[in-house]
């Protein structure tokens, strides 16, 4: 009873969390210059693989002839290799978004993130012989990265890589198909270099029906498809610097 308990609240936490980072006006410190007239949006999906849902929407992404980043889970990844070759051999990239998404575990110290990092980028090279070094942060890096643990995991060669513009399949996915795909504008539209934050775990199934519609919707407007990987520019949550 305690333990389901438990797993109600880290729900409702995580929950939270996605709803106030949602909708907060963040500052972000990275080397993007989004001065820059190329429009470019780099699609992601976060809580992945899953069986059915993480197919059709690499599917889509085949039939639309784009690429996208997807951030997995670790414990996801073993039972699962099929879709990982998939996703590999497609030509999208991989991310590491942690070994078991579970808050509390995941964010009882910096070595504890860091060891499931790293069990997720070991269960990656154990399936497709790749050892990815991008990560995102379950919840996004704010609260959560400073300079000393950002400079630690960079000594690791990891990079990390948080949104500026998200849809709220998170914590909502029974949110509308017509909805999501207007959150995806409404939240991308101040931004000539777009980091789409979407999902693909087994709830997701409205974002596979908006899906072809956001693709559509930045194709007309003129922007480029990328994946991100160790040379795409850090994107991240300001933290404050160290003090001299």
């Amino acid at each position: 009873m305690k333990n389901k308990f438990l797993s109600i609240l880290c729900f409702l936490l995580t929950g939270f969390i996605l709803y106030t980072l949602s909708n907060m006006e963040l500052t972000y410190r990275a080397a993007v210059d989004d001065s820059s007239t190329v429009k470019t949006i780099y699609l992601t999906f976060d809580d992945g693989p899953s069986y059915k849902i993480t197919n059709q929407i690499l599917d889509i992404l085949k039939e639309k002839e784009v690429k996208a980043t997807f951030f997995l889970i670790g414990n996801k990844v073993e039972d699962r290799a099929e879709i990982v070759k998939r996703i590999y051999n497609e030509g999208h990239s991989i991310g590491l978004h942690s070994y078991t998404h579970k808050m509390k575990q995941i964010y009882k110290s910096e070595d504890a993130f860091i060891e499931e990092m790293k069990k997720t980028e070991d269960a990656v090279y154990n399936v497709i012989g790749v050892r990815p070094k991008i990560i995102r942060f379950p919840g996004g890096s704010i609260g959560h990265l400073d300079e000393d643990f950002h400079e630690k995991l960079h000594d690791l060669g990891y990079k990390v890589y948080d949104w500026n513009a998200r849809i709220s399949d998170g914590y909502v996915p029974s949110k509308s198909p017509d909805v999501l795909y207007k959150e995806a504008i409404k939240t991308s539209k101040k931004w000539n270099t777009v980091f789409l934050l979407m999902h693909c775990s087994e709830t997701d199934k409205n974002t596979v029906q908006a899906l072809p519609r956001i693709i559509d919707y930045f194709k007309e407007k003129g922007y480029i498809f990328k994946t991100i990987d160790e040379k795409t520019p850090e994107y991240y949550f300001k933290y404050k610097k160290r003090k001299p």
